[in-house]
């Protein structure tokens, strides 16, 4: 139980701290408007309704007993406590309205506030919200604007700074870029004033509860079920891989995915700016990269996380996002004995990628010729899987790639798999198909030393059929 203060619930604080200022509804209220007010009017009126209730709750609890329950227990417990001071202040409300004010304040007291309600929703990708009126969200590929708001920005920006202190950061004016995460492994970026002119800008890449499988995806009709297992084969038998896509293509789901056929007795060490794979392996260790302090010192960048890691004998590093200087180091380590080794890259192609690791090892201010850097790279990676976002909304594996080697000063490349674009349907739906080319992969002896290579064997010769 919480320790109440003597202060009556019919008393209010001077100052309520605004993280905790509750919102507009979050969803309708089931109660009808009387005749004669107007709907805005009756939300208004429970707004200040709230803001009163929160009030006497800050002056009816002590704060610091919050720690000693379980977040079920404090949630029953606010509830208790909210229904008392309806009571005694006399308040009408009806049992709808009630029920609505409860859940607003116990959103705003232990959760995100207006955004419980997405994150309740299994069906949204992506929560974007833009200043303390517009809600927008990503539902089935297609971008919707919410009906949720905010109270004010004051509000929005005690919400994202809530979330970032949880993982150990901070965003005000003089940091006010912050990448972070929430418990259930869903990335968080948060930009604010002054660079975000409209208010604090805040978007949400959620995770789905239910853990995608590549056989989810071919029921999804991502890829065939061939293409999957050539890709469990190419994890499974320690290829390098990296992911490739663009933004919202599905790159980091796809890399859970391939991960899930890593074998249980192998050491695994992920480096993340922001912690949101998700392993199942037994023997995981899990870095993240830190953003300085206050003095702007301390910083822990993705390049000293893989250096480190060297050092800490994994069988595999996987880099969440290869985005800088730290492709040299993740290409040492693919050529040293990591075989296995995994990260994700922005990439429209499997060609762009390469171009892409070479410029990011050029951004490390190594002086080597460019002949080194792709020999280098054509040595440490074996497939690109490429990712795309297709203009219906749509996540197809557009391209299975191999890394086959050198001629001149070229890398060459071989697909296995490829998307042909066909066509769209009455609804405006891609269609397509995923076609095998019919080359043997240039893995085939690795699948054979793991003992694999009769499965790979039928999975290229079912793709045929």
């Amino acid at each position: 139980m919480f320790g109440r203060r003597a202060a009556p619930p019919s008393s209010t604080m001077e100052a309520a701290p605004p993280a905790a200022a509750p919102r507009e509804r979050a969803a309708p209220v089931a109660a009808s408007a009387p005749v004669g007010v107007r709907s805005s009017d009756l939300d208004q009126r429970l707004s200040d309704l709230k803001i009163a209730i929160f009030n006497d709750l800050i002056d009816s609890v002590d704060p610091t007993e919050l720690g000693n329950l379980e977040p079920a227990q404090v949630r029953e417990e606010i509830s208790d406590i909210v229904a008392e001071i309806i009571s005694m202040r006399n308040m009408v409300l009806s049992a709808a309205e009630q029920m609505a004010v409860i859940s607003d304040i116990c959103n705003d007291v232990l959760g995100l506030g207006p955004l419980e309600p997405l994150l309740a929703r299994d069906d949204i990708a992506d929560i974007m919200v833009n200043g303390a009126d517009k809600v927008y969200i990503e539902s089935e590929g297609k971008i919707e604007l919410t009906d949720i708001k905010f109270r004010d920005n004051a509000q929005l920006m005690n919400i994202c700074q809530r979330i970032v202190s949880a993982v150990g950061r901070r965003v005000d004016e003089s940091s006010p870029i912050c990448d972070a995460r929430l418990a259930d492994g869903s990335r968080v970026n948060v930009i604010v004033p002054p660079l975000a002119i409209d208010g604090p800008t805040l978007t949400i890449r959620k995770f789905k509860r239910e853990k995608l499988t590549l056989d989810k995806l071919v029921e999804f009709g991502s890829l065939t079920p061939q293409a999957s297992k050539v890709l469990q084969i190419a994890s499974a038998v320690r290829c390098n891989i990296l992911v490739s896509g663009g933004t919202g293509s599905g790159k980091t789901t796809l890399l859970n995915c391939l991960t899930r056929y890593i074998d249980l007795t192998e050491r695994i060490v992920t480096c993340e700016d922001a912690a949101e794979l998700q392993l199942q392996q037994p023997h995981v260790v899990r870095l993240e990269t830190r953003p300085p302090n206050l003095e702007g010192v301390g910083a822990v960048t993705m390049r000293d996380l893989v250096k480190n890691c060297l050092r800490m004998r994994p069988e595999r590093i996987i880099v969440g996002e290869v985005r800088g200087p730290e492709a040299f180091d993740l290409l040492q380590a693919m050529n040293t004995g990591h075989d296995g080794s995994m990260g994700t890259i922005h990439a429209n192609t499997p060609r762009d990628a390469l171009s892409r690791v070479e410029n990011m090892v050029a951004m490390g201010g190594y002086n080597l010729p460019a002949k080194a850097v792709r020999e280098q790279i054509a040595s440490a990676v074996n497939v690109i899987v490429q990712a795309s976002r297709l203009r219906d909304g749509t996540r197809k594996i557009t391209h299975i790639t191999e890394v086959i080697g050198m001629e001149g000063d070229v890398i060459t490349l071989q697909d296995l798999f490829v998307f042909e674009f066909e066509g769209e349907d009455a609804r405006g739906r891609v269609i397509g198909r995923h076609r095998p080319t019919g080359l043997r992969p240039a893995f085939w002896d690795r699948a054979r030393y793991y003992g694999l290579d009769r499965d790979l064997a039928e999975a290229l010769s079912e793709a045929h059929v």
